[in-house]
């Protein structure tokens, strides 16, 4: 007997809760059910059930194996799909999750140019700055920037990210630029909420890593707010190239304190360990890779 059909119909039971549900389920008799769960004990040497004549409750050792065949059946069905897509043209719905800045000024026309080379591949784009968890609310990947923490996600570098003090020239010739980090917290300074360093914004220079602690007039959990209020000559802010590049090539903003340096980033592609890297969620990390890569558009003139 097939031990994988053994294991499913073990696993079935378990499921439904009674021999004779998962022979309904399964289109098969109680006694064939009977019979298999009586083989792969047999094969076992333990108990899997403690039967009564109303109810199934499993062993300790049954216990154990449950969880042991749901990951070994989980892989083969994997697998399988794994080896389906390699003759499979991309097709479906793909679930995105995307922030708001960067699916605005980059990613919805990636999005375009992507749709027109697959045709069969239905893009549902959510973009929204806060933490999403890609599994439970039914994601196939996340775009996301910044450090990547410990997790259960694998990520795939998809484009450095880069930051920039700045303001506009128009605010500069008002109040001056600042000589020294020290003289950052004379200044009117705009925070971005969603930071992961709060009011503490951080700089690289020979000594080392240096904080700055600001007081910002104006919070805001969006980066193009912060970029609109800046060009409009109401502070300095920290904001990455991605919204600012072709300001500050237009000469709209300027750095300022370049002596200093940001921490760069990355901007990654993330998606479950256990989610199979389906065919449409390949092809479109691939693109995107090649699309913004190691030395982006947005920190060039176009």
């Amino acid at each position: 007997m097939d031990r994988f059909r053994l294991m499913q119909t073990f696993v079935k039971v378990t499921e439904v809760g009674s021999f004779s549900a998962a022979a309904r389920n399964m289109r098969l008799s109680k006694a064939v059910v009977s019979k298999y769960i009586g083989l792969l004990e047999e094969q076992l040497s333990v108990r899997l059930f403690n039967r009564t004549t109303r109810q199934i409750r499993l062993t300790t050792e049954g216990k154990d194996y449950l969880q042991r065949c749901k990951l070994i059946l989980a892989d083969l069905e994997e697998a399988e799909r794994s080896v389906k897509d390699l003759h499979a043209a991309p097709s479906g719905l793909l679930r995105i999750s995307a922030p708001m800045s960067f699916g605005i000024y980059h990613l919805a026309s990636a999005i375009a140019e992507f749709m027109a080379i697959w045709p069969d591949i239905e893009i549902d784009l959510d973009m929204s700055d806060r933490f999403v968890d890609i599994l439970t609310e039914g994601f196939d990947l996340a775009i996301r920037g910044g450090d990547m923490v410990d997790s259960s996600l694998i990520a795939r570098r998809l484009a450095p990210l880069k930051s920039v003090l700045c303001a506009s020239p128009q605010y500069f010739s008002e109040h001056g630029e600042p000589k020294s980090l020290d003289d950052i917290v004379k200044h009117n300074c705009i925070a971005y909420s969603y930071s992961r360093s709060g009011d503490n914004w951080h700089f690289q220079s020979e000594k080392g890593d240096e904080v700055v602690s600001i007081k910002s007039r104006i919070r805001v959990n969006s980066g193009d707010a912060i970029r609109q209020i800046v060009l409009q000559g109401q502070g300095l802010a920290i904001l990455p190239t991605f919204i600012v590049g072709q300001d500050l090539l237009a000469g709209t903003l300027k750095k300022t304190l370049c002596e200093y340096q940001i921490k760069e980033t990355g901007l990654y592609a993330l998606y479950h360990h256990n989610r199979h890297l389906s065919a449409k969620v390949r092809v479109f990390v691939d693109f995107l890779v090649k699309r913004f890569g190691n030395n982006p558009y947005w920190d060039h003139k176009k």
